[in-house]
């Protein structure tokens, strides 16, 4: 199975290099695997990081980035495909239609917002993808720690806590990425969102 994997990650650097060495790893490792990257189509940051890493790997790289953005200059020029969509809800909706896995990386609140609205898709019934977490350098261990609370507050079931995969190592996070999406049965239905 070729895996077709949904990143999303800031569109900067942030302040550690291991964000950018880790985004390239992760393209790098994508291209290696011939596999596919859906991302938001942009050319900076730790988004343009993993983008370069995957073509120069050989990777196949889909990017859907919104008008608005692509008007500031900020889409990449060098995609396998760059899909240019009007709003912010086709963005999503469509990177979650070419993905087989969705991984967030370290990012802000648009990272954050992606990353949650695939989660709660998932435990919705609109696709049963892996999603994950690569938690570069402890990036998101604070989230995690809040997750946890949630859990044992009783605001997270059992299920969505366990649904989500969470790793440091990139290899490994692809590994546990493709068993899980060959595992995959229900067909999508992004129709009801």
């Amino acid at each position: 199975m070729t895996l077709s994997v949904c990143v999303y990650c800031g569109s900067r650097f942030g302040d550690d290099p291991a964000f950018e060495r880790v985004a390239r790893q992760l393209g790098t490792s994508l291209g290696a695997r011939r596999g596919q990257l859906v991302y938001g189509g942009g050319r900076v940051g730790l988004m343009g990081a993993v983008a370069d890493a995957s073509l120069a790997a050989g990777a196949r790289v889909v990017g859907v980035i919104p008008q608005a953005l692509m008007d500031r200059e900020v889409g990449h020029p060098g995609l396998s495909e760059l899909h240019v969509v009007q709003t912010m809800h086709e963005r999503k909706q469509l990177m979650a239609e070419r993905a087989d896995a969705f991984v967030a990386l370290p990012g802000g609140i648009g990272t954050l917002e992606e990353l949650y609205e695939v989660w709660s898709w998932q435990q919705l019934g609109y696709h049963d993808k892996p999603v994950a977490l690569l938690n570069v350098d402890g990036y998101y261990d604070e989230l995690l720690a809040f997750m946890r609370t949630g859990h044992r507050r009783g605001f997270v079931s059992d299920a969505q806590h366990g649904a989500l995969i969470v790793d440091d190592d990139v290899e490994r996070l692809l590994e546990r990425l493709a068993a899980a999406a060959a595992k995959a049965t229900a067909p999508d239905d992004y129709s009801r969102i």
